[in-house]
């Protein structure tokens, strides 16, 4: 019998080209895609992987198993769904992630609601940046992943996934209450070229796009401090340390100290759900996003055109 695991492993293989594509997709290091391969290659007799350079290729023994690979994930994904779908029940284990503003902002009340109405779903949470969210949806250790991209800088999302809108979070400038700014009604990013950020870690989406936002408009950023969580920053603006983006989703308490001022042609983060196109009709994953778009609506956040109507748990293919 095929080891799923083994054949994900392939799948991500022949999907990313190269041994580190394929650990980076899965979140797992070179030697444990290396020990799943020899594995895999050992259970069905023949060789899967050929050097090339460099790098490795798929021989034409793996790329015939790879292909059957993608079909049996799916079809295992397929009938997890229809037994659920038809037992028409919201039972089993629902694993989900999301980003640490909306795992703050979004999960204590929709996980609440959906323990409360489906006492036999056992939920499992945790807070992961947008793009290990999805790579944990795509690999298969997640279910569904809150995730964000900005209004100038979509994520792109791996073929295969659904999504559906939970809401649109706008953003201010925080600032300490003595900048000469705080007294604006509105503000512009550049209005800040001489002022040092608090950002996001490097490489993180957020960073990136604060960078790639403000070089637009001809401001080389001077990042002077970064912090992974929205209260953190906020703190540190406290302390007169410099300047953030601070969205509203999960933004408050603001602290003692800190002026928020709208930016001008908002600026705004598209928050939304993703999940997998084969496990679209497990009873679980509509009762989530259903929940979800129900508190994001609660929260005013609007949601953008042809995403549907928050709460209605319609999905729309990426």
């Amino acid at each position: 019998m095929l080891n799923l695991e083994r054949l994900r492993t392939l799948d991500a293989l022949a999907r990313h080209g190269s041994v580190s594509g394929a650990a980076a997709g899965l979140h797992v290091t070179t030697s444990a895609v290396s020990q799943q391969m020899a594995k895999l290659e050992r259970e069905v007799g023949q060789q899967l992987l050929a050097k090339n350079g460099r790098g490795v290729r798929l021989t034409d023994a793996g790329r015939l198993l790879a292909e059957h690979a993608g079909r049996i994930l799916s079809q295992a994904e397929l009938a997890q769904s229809d037994l659920e779908a038809h037992r028409g029940q919201v039972v089993g284990e629902l694993r989900i992630s999301a980003f640490p503003t909306a795992a703050r902002g979004l999960f204590p009340r929709a996980l609440a609601a959906l323990r409360a109405e489906h006492p036999g779903l056992r939920l499992r949470s945790q807070e992961l940046e947008p793009e290990l969210g999805v790579a944990g949806v795509v690999r298969g250790d997640l279910d569904l992943a809150v995730v964000l991209d900005w209004y100038n800088k979509p994520m792109p999302l791996p073929d295969g996934l659904v999504k559906a809108a939970i809401l649109d979070d706008p953003a201010d400038v925080a600032m300490p209450a003595d900048h000469p700014l705080a007294g604006r009604r509105e503000v512009g990013l550049e209005d800040f070229a001489d002022d040092e950020w608090i950002t996001w870690g490097e490489g993180e989406f957020c960073h990136e796009w604060l960078l790639f936002t403000l070089r637009a408009k001809g401001v080389e950023p001077r990042i002077g401090h970064r912090a992974a969580e929205t209260h953190t920053q906020l703190g540190l603006v406290a302390a007169g340390l410099g300047v953030c983006v601070a969205p509203l989703l999960g933004r408050d308490p603001v602290p003692d100290g800190v002026v928020t001022v709208p930016v001008r042609r908002r600026v705004r983060r598209h928050v939304y759900v993703v999940w997998r196109a084969d496990a679209d009709r497990r009873p679980s994953i509509r009762a989530a996003v259903k929940a979800l778009r129900s508190v994001g609506a609660s929260l005013g956040g609007d949601v953008a055109p042809g995403e549907g109507s928050p709460g209605d748990g319609s999905p729309n293919e990426s």
